[in-house]
């Protein structure tokens, strides 16, 4: 890491939050970065696995601490029923309006600029992020990876298809909740304003590469602004290849984000 870098990340500081969703106490993680503008720019991150995938305030600072490094204010939920939240714990439900009201509490924020919010999101946390593109307009790119996108047809001992049954209430239809969360079916409905990066590993064991895939061939029907990469010799977490994904989340959110660019292109064109 350039000295530069070092330094601004070694300058963040980091805390914990707690917040009320559907009447509980919902944990989480606040970073901010080392210089205060009059508004700064934002990064909501969602994040990926169950319980066990809690953050803590080692990776706190390894998600959110490097966000703020890049001149960005940070949060993130641990959702309902994990990292000692209220409620039990849901997958792809509660935990989607427990990262809605995140937002709203981020926005309201008096040094963050609410015009200047992007949305970071991992595994699970991609899920829960392309859900929120489907209700708001709020933020001005958004990332996934290793984000599952297509529940349809799964074999029934598909980690994710399994993942996803253990959170669902009894008597619930499959079906029908897997559509809820498939969103390369739904593409068309995400925020159009919204620039998307999607970004997965081709040795991704939790979360099939297909799922990139499809939601890029979805996006690209749906005309939706979008840019996909696919990491050779990187796993579900990008490991392998976390400089490149780094960098290339940094640049995508200092352009639509931070510096408010306009949105690519979309569709045929040119010669």
């Amino acid at each position: 890491m350039p000295t530069e870098d070092y330094e601004r990340l070694r300058h963040t500081k980091l805390f914990k939050i707690v917040y009320e969703s559907d009447g509980l106490k919902i944990n989480g993680y606040l970073a901010l970065p080392p210089q205060q503008e009059a508004l700064l720019p934002a990064i909501q991150f969602n994040r990926g696995g169950t319980e066990r995938g809690a953050l803590t305030p080692e990776s706190a600072a390894a998600f959110l601490g490097l966000y703020a490094s890049w001149g960005y204010v940070a949060i993130a939920t641990q959702y309902r029923g994990s990292g000692g939240s209220e409620g039990n714990p849901e997958w792809g439900a509660g935990d989607v309006r427990d990262a809605m009201k995140l937002l709203e509490i981020l926005k309201s924020f008096e040094y963050v600029d609410a015009d200047r919010i992007g949305v970071i999101g991992g595994s699970r946390g991609g899920m829960v992020t392309l859900q929120m593109l489907r209700q708001t307009e709020a933020f001005r790119a958004a990332i996934t990876f290793g984000a599952p996108t297509a529940f349809g047809g799964l074999a029934e001992d598909a980690y994710i298809r399994r993942t996803m049954s253990r959170y669902l209430p009894e008597q619930s239809n499959y079906e029908a909740e897997a559509a809820a969360r498939s969103s390369s079916t739904w593409a068309d409905e995400l925020s159009s304003s919204t620039p998307l990066l999607v970004l997965h590993g081709t040795g991704d064991k939790k979360v099939h590469p297909e799922h990139g895939y499809r939601l890029g061939l979805a996006l690209q029907e749906a005309l939706h602004p979008y840019k996909l990469v696919m990491y050779e010799n990187a796993d579900h977490v990008l490991a392998g290849r976390r400089k490149e994904s780094n960098e290339e989340m940094r640049a995508w959110m200092d352009r639509y984000v931070k510096n408010k660019g306009a949105l690519p292109k979309v569709g045929p064109h040119g010669n």
